[in-house]
């Protein structure tokens, strides 16, 4: 059996380009990966998975959906979301050729974009984050965005504010994450993560998922 594999999935990371690559995979490999990855994804905080940078492109279907099965497939008993999926998807090439560009883990942006947005280059947050990586306006423009819906743009001045902080915090991924959600002066006051309910949250989530990709 052969399955298309986007760059990014587990165990391909180290594809450059920002095509699929054609992998063949034996039944039972897919299938342990697979487990894997749902028990991974077995405490997330929303009903959507967690893991659509991990789940693989099929150029052909493995089986045909029953007919009222709605809007999931079932593979070895795992029902996938095929719209959280297609929205990743959607935007791995790009965030792996801008993640590349900075020298960022791709994973990482997938990860920061997961729980940013959930893949949605609309949202809003309350107080005014935009996009999929959720820039401030003002962040933003300092960024050199200046269209701040445009996945592209959105994306690149995401990747390299992250790239910034990390730059600043020495390569410490909790500490440049802790800086995107509540500011390099709250981490430089606090020296360290700071005890904002939102921040000390935010922080584990996004690594559990980087790690776990």
């Amino acid at each position: 059996m052969t399955i298309h594999f986007w760059p990014l999935a587990q165990g391909y990371d180290s594809v450059s380009t920002s095509t699929a690559q054609t992998v063949p995979l034996k039944q039972t490999d897919f299938s342990t990966f697979l487990a894997t990855a749902m028990q991974q994804t077995s405490s997330a905080q929303s009903s959507s998975l967690s893991l659509p940078f991990l789940l693989p492109l099929f150029n052909q279907q493995l089986e045909q959906v029953p007919a009222g099965s709605g809007a999931s497939s079932s593979i070895n008993g795992a029902s996938l979301s095929k719209n959280v999926d297609a929205n990743a998807q959607a935007y791995m090439p790009l965030i792996e050729r801008i993640s590349n560009e900075y020298q960022v883990d791709p994973k990482l942006t997938m990860a920061i974009i997961k729980h940013e947005s959930n893949f949605n280059e609309k949202a809003v947050s309350s107080a005014g984050a935009s996009g999929l990586m959720q820039l401030m306006p003002g962040t933003a423009r300092g960024l050199g965005v200046t269209s701040i819906f445009d996945p592209e743009q959105n994306i690149r001045g995401g990747v390299r504010y992250i790239k910034d902080m990390l730059n600043r915090y020495d390569g410490n991924v909790s500490l440049a994450l802790a800086a995107y959600n509540a500011g390099p002066g709250n981490v430089d006051k606090y020296n360290g993560i700071p005890p904002f309910k939102e921040t000390q949250a935010y922080v584990p989530k996004v690594m559990s998922t980087y790690q776990q990709a």
